[in-house]
C-alpha cells in the first residue's frame, strides 16, 4: 500500500512525513504539485510548510496547484486526505475542511511543544489514538482556528472537531489567552475534519515526533490511524462514502 505526500514549492516537513509513513510500515510516495496524478496512492498528506511562499495568504495559491484537483477527486471519491500546518490551510482555502486559519493571536510565529488531546477516538485519523493528551510541535504563524459561532455548534455537534489544545491536567485551553492555546484559536480548536469524515485538518505536526530518536513517538499514533484508515479503505475495495447530508457550511459555499 502507498500513501502520498504532496510537495509544493517551499514545503518543509514533506521529508519528515514520509519519514513517519515508512516508520508507519507503508510505502512514501511523493507527489509533484504539477500533476494532478496520485500515482494509486491509499491516502493523501499535505505537509507543513509555506507552499508558494505564503505569498498573499497562507495556502491560498497552493490551492489551485494541480495536485489539488487530484486530491479533490480523491476525496470526493472517499481516499482519506490529512492536511498538517500549512496542509490545513490549503484544505481550509479550498473549502475541504470548514473554518479558516488566522493570524496567530499574539501575531508572533509560534514554534515550541504543545500538548492536544483527541476529541473522539473512533476516526479515520484518531483510530490509533489513545485518547490521553499528545505532546508534539508547533511551528506555524497563521494558525488561530476561526469560524463563526453557528458553524462552531455545527461542528460540534457533529463531531467534526477531532483535537483541542489542553493544559497540563488535560482540560481544553478554552480560554484564547490560555499560554497552553498557542495561537488564541477558537474553543481550542486544533484539528477538525469534513462532514463526510474522511478529510481532516491538524495544525501541530505529528510527523516530526513519529519515533524515539526525535524526542517521542507521541504523533505517530496519527500517522498510524491514517495508515489504518487507508489500508481498510483499500482492503475493502475502495468504497464510496455515502453522501452526507449537506451542512449550512457547505450550502454557503
Amino acid at each position: 500500500m502507498k500513501v502520498g505526500v504532496v510537495t509544493f514549492p517551499d514545503s518543509n516537513s514533506d521529508v519528515d512525513a514520509l519519514n513517519a509513513l515508512a516508520v508507519a510500515g507503508v510505502d512514501p510516495v511523493t507527489l509533484w504539485h504539477e500533476s494532478p496524478d496520485l500515482q494509486g496512492v491509499s491516502a493523501v498528506i499535505l505537509p507543513g510548510g509555506f507552499a508558494y511562499g505564503d505569498y498573499i495568504r497562507a495556502g491560498v495559491i497552493a490551492r489551485f496547484s494541480p495536485v489539488m484537483r487530484g486530491v479533490s477527486t480523491f476525496a470526493a471519491g472517499g481516499g482519506h486526505v490529512l492536511g498538517i500546518c500549512n496542509g490545513f490551510q490549503i484544505l481550509a482555502e479550498a473549502g475541504m475542511v470548514p473554518g479558516a486559519l488566522l493570524r496567530n493571536r499574539s501575531l508572533r510565529f509560534a514554534c515550541r511543544i504543545v500538548a492536544i488531546k483527541p476529541e473522539r477516538t473512533d476516526s479515520p485519523f484518531t483510530r490509533a489514538a489513545t485518547g490521553q493528551p499528545i505532546r508534539i510541535p508547533i511551528a506555524h504563524g497563521e494558525g488561530c482556528y476561526y469560524a463563526d459561532e453557528a458553524t462552531l455548534d455545527e461542528l460540534e455537534r457533529d463531531g467534526q472537531v477531532l483535537f483541542r489544545y489542553v493544559r497540563d491536567d488535560g482540560t481544553p485551553a478554552l480560554d484564547p489567552d490560555d499560554p497552553a492555546n498557542p495561537n488564541g484559536s477558537l474553543r481550542a480548536i486544533a484539528g477538525v475534519c469534513n462532514s463526510a469524515g474522511n478529510v481532516a485538518g491538524l495544525m501541530p505536526h505529528p510527523e516530526r515526533m513519529s519515533e524515539a530518536i526525535l524526542g517521542s513517538d507521541d504523533g505517530l499514533q496519527l500517522i498510524r490511524s491514517l495508515v489504518e484508515s487507508a489500508r481498510e479503505w483499500e482492503a475493502a475495495g475502495r468504497p464510496a462514502l455515502a453522501a452526507p447530508a449537506v451542512t449550512r457550511v457547505e450550502a454557503e459555499r
